[in-house]
């Protein structure tokens, strides 16, 4: 086996309602619906098979890369105030996959199409499956890197894998491989200053792992001094060699007060982005425990949730009094969670609109390009349906369609099923043809799981907690006299705190309020309304909400005048203050379309 010698991430800086039981909504496959036309599906693989893969980690291997570290950077070096690329796990403990089954191994390999080994990229990083087909790690590990076309994730294993002396891998450990689907890091994300270091892999299928939340916005006690919280990762276990740890390690460190480090680190350390936690390192391995290169991108976790990600160090780890530093997640929740709940139709991080043109009752998708929206897919007739509804019930990362029969008001869930490349779909509610209002905003609960909300005939709300895989847990009422609004929509985080939330108008007066997500049910899933606008029917007829159709990372609404125009309002992601911005013109030719997603 080749030892790992790889000189792995991490750059590191100078010193220094009772419930109800849901009789309506069905948990079985009975009743098939209608059948409806789908269009053709190209699943989304990395374009690469297995082998490909495996080559991509045996030059991960054999590669001496740092994620993130150009030909400028310099190693830390006493008095150095420039940032350096490194980054292990010293003094802590081995633990298994069972203890940590969301650990993510993330293997970059490039050999650049050559024989010449000189010039071939490779490097290794950790990650954390926050949802079936994504992983959350580090930015400096994705930006300005291929994953697509050279990356591997490991996962459901606690060991590295085996690679003979001949660079081919002769034992995964009882672990997966896939390929990348696409990337996304932070925008805001600074090389020079290591700030905002944040990025999602989203898979092409979704992994057996089970998931890891990461923090809210509001998260203020996991941040406490003196809070225990743990690393895992299989970095380097000393600073005196290279050698990454075959096996998954842990180790328990104590978050510090901004005010350490900053005594510790002065301006490399940005208070709001960024966490430090361990003890002040000893100046040698002994006494020591800290994360170190090959950790980054690791999730540094607090009651079961993510609260870190690990960032930037000193190079080897173990300069006298300093800490390691972590990526802030409840600062940057609001505009990564989208990145984990971004299903859109296209796959580019845009999310984009379903339509029905009245006239002829053909769906169409239209792919969004930010600030207008380009011609998508014929979805062929359908003719009999009062209303279709974008999600992705199963976070399997592909767009599925939920919409409602209008001769009996049974609901159905369309979705794509990568393993056999074809479209399912199942009843999973029951006559609800007096439903006044049916939305899938997301994850509602705060499970990570997306859930259905509908509205009765008396103007209850009824929220369905969804169990990732198109059935639902009993039914909770959130309030009464909903009927009062003519559009409930939602489909994401308006308010940038990683919660989903809702848009209601008024039918009387045109008020338009965001109620803001808890995430949660018990004690109540939304908090009290807040008017942000005055839309009457005469202004918008109808409103929408995809997603995020800009791209930046915040969930937008959609609003269409009597005359057809369309118009786009991006999220600012606050909850007072302008939740959204000025409108944006879309076009001016959606009139004909009596269906919305």
């Amino acid at each position: 086996m080749h030892r790992r010698r790889i000189r792995i991430a991490l750059p590191f800086c100078g010193a220094g309602v009772a419930a109800v039981l849901a009789a309506t909504l069905l948990t079985t496959s009975a009743e098939a619906a209608t059948p409806l036309p789908r269009p053709a599906v190209t699943p989304a693989t990395s374009s690469a098979p297995a082998a490909e893969l495996e080559r991509r980690v045996a030059t991960a291997v054999a590669g001496d890369d740092t994620a993130g570290a150009g030909p400028a950077r310099s190693s830390y070096s006493a008095g150095s105030t420039a940032p350096a690329a490194d980054a292990k796990i010293i003094g802590g403990t081995t633990t298994t996959i069972t203890s940590a089954p969301w650990m993510a191994q993330l293997w970059y390999g490039d050999d650049k199409g050559t024989a010449d080994t000189s010039d071939d990229t490779g490097f290794f990083c950790g990650g954390a499956v926050v949802a079936p087909t994504k992983i959350l790690t580090a930015a400096h590990c994705v930006a300005g890197y291929d994953w697509h076309r050279h990356g591997a994730v490991i996962t459901g294993t606690a060991q590295l894998p085996a690679v003979d002396d001949q660079g081919y891998i002769t034992d995964l450990h009882g672990g997966s491989i896939a390929g990348v689907w696409r990337q996304w890091s932070n925008p805001s994300y600074r090389p020079s200053t290591i700030d905002a270091d944040i990025a999602v892999l989203t898979l092409p299928y979704a992994v057996k792992a089970t998931p890891i939340r990461m923090t809210t916005s509001g998260d203020t006690a996991s941040y406490a001094p003196g809070t225990s919280a743990k690393v895992y990762g299989w970095g380097r276990t000393s600073s005196t060699h290279d050698n990454l740890s075959e096996t998954l390690k842990t180790a328990t460190l104590p978050i510090q007060s901004d005010t350490a480090c900053a005594q510790a680190w002065g301006t490399n350390f940005i208070k709001g982005h960024m966490v430090c936690a361990g003890n002040p390192a000893t100046g040698s391995d002994t006494g020591t425990t800290t994360a170190c290169n090959g950790d980054s991108g690791g999730p540094l976790v607090v009651n079961n949730r993510i609260v870190g990600v690990v960032s930037w160090g000193v190079e080897d780890c173990v300069a006298k009094g300093a800490y390691g530093v972590f990526t802030k997640v409840a600062t940057y929740v609001g505009v990564t969670y989208p990145r984990v709940d971004d299903t859109d139709i296209n796959g580019d991080h845009r999310a984009d609109l379903w339509l029905r043109t009245a006239a002829t009752d053909t769906g169409y998708s239209r792919y969004s390009r930010g600030t207008s929206f380009a011609a998508g897919e014929n979805w062929g007739n359908w003719a009999g349906v009062n209303l279709v509804l974008q999600t992705d019930l199963d976070r399997d990362g592909y767009q599925d369609l939920v919409y409602r029969r209008s001769s009996d008001g049974d609901v159905f869930w369309a979705h794509y099923v990568y393993s056999s490349n074809t479209w399912v779909t199942r009843l999973i509610a029951d006559n609800w043809k007096t439903r006044t209002r049916i939305v899938a905003p997301g994850d509602v609960t705060g499970d990570y799981l997306p859930d259905l909300i509908s509205v009765d005939s008396a103007g209850a709300l009824w929220i369905y907690p969804g169990k990732g895989n198109g059935t639902f847990a009993a039914r909770v009422q959130f309030g009464s006299g909903w009927n009062q609004y003519n559009q409930l929509r939602g489909h994401g985080d308006f308010t940038g705190d990683g919660r989903a939330d809702l848009i209601a108008r008024n039918a009387s007066n045109g008020y338009v309020y965001l109620y803001k997500g808890l995430g949660k049910t018990s004690g109540g899933a939304f908090a009290p309304r807040v008017k942000i606008a005055t839309w009457s029917s005469a202004t918008y007829n109808a409103i929408t909400a995809v997603g995020d159709v800009s791209g930046d990372g915040r969930a937008d609404l959609l609003a269409r005048t009597p005359g057809g125009a369309l118009y786009l309002y991006r999220g600012t992601g606050k909850a007072t203050g302008g939740t959204f911005t000025a409108r944006i013109s879309m076009g001016t030719y959606f009139k004909q379309y009596d269906i919305l997603g």
